[in-house]
């Protein structure tokens, strides 16, 4: 009777201790609090999901103006960095063109000299080498665009309010009299105007201050943007 008593003592003492060891698991503070909240806290997976975001700081962290990662799409900028002016918008410059002085023998229009005053109030930035095409009277969507063939390296130019650039436009060349005729085999064409185009600064419509643009083979050759006046 001892024994069963005995036994039946240290089997009582093992079920009160396990209650017991349940009771403080169930506590604030306890082991199974702790891991319970580490569950359901978004600061594991989710937290980390949260802070890769663009624009999302870290959690804990004191929230501020966010820098948009390398695959986000940046606001257009105004302005270069570092205050340098900006690429000339479309309709910042005003466009005419003349002869050039220097031009291929012949006949035609030989070559043409296309100057750019900027009208926007503010410096703004020129760069590259035009396109052009052919084209009517009040017609510059009805163009027939040019084979161009640049020359000379292209450079950023600063444009003040009211200052000048240009580009030279040199043709291949109508030889003969009259209608004159192209030494390629094919006719000369007359256009009444052109529409030069520059990088990133709109297109423009010109007309020669003497005659219209008659050339050969639908080719210019072409100069990069310049604040040097070509002849």
């Amino acid at each position: 009777m001892r024994y069963v008593n005995g036994m039946r003592g240290s089997m009582m003492a093992v079920v009160m201790t396990s209650a017991a060891l349940v009771v403080a698991g169930c506590q604030p503070g306890g082991v199974g609090a702790g891991a319970g909240k580490g569950r359901i806290t978004p600061s594991g997976a989710a937290g980390s999901t949260a802070s890769s975001m663009p624009g999302v700081s870290k959690p804990g962290t004191a929230s501020g103006p966010s820098t948009p990662s390398a695959s986000q799409s940046a606001p257009a900028a105004s302005a270069p960095s570092g205050g340098s002016a900006a690429t000339c918008a479309a309709g910042a410059l005003k466009a005419t063109a003349r002869q050039a002085a220097v031009r291929p023998v012949g006949t035609g229009t030989g070559a043409a000299v296309v100057q750019f005053t900027n009208v926007s109030g503010h410096t703004c930035v020129l760069k590259g080498h035009p396109t052009v095409a052919g084209a009517g009277n009040g017609s510059p969507e009805l163009n027939v665009p040019l084979t161009v063939k640049p020359t000379g390296a292209a450079a950023s130019v600063n444009v003040t309010s009211g200052g000048k650039a240009w580009v030279k436009l040199t043709f291949v060349q109508v030889q003969g009299e009259g209608d004159g005729y192209c030494v390629s085999g094919s006719a000369p064409v007359v256009y009444p105007t052109m529409v030069v185009r520059l990088p990133g600064s709109g297109a423009y419509q010109v007309v020669l201050d003497d005659g219209q643009f008659a050339e050969c083979d639908d080719t210019v050759t072409v100069t990069a943007v310049s604040t040097l006046r070509p002849s």
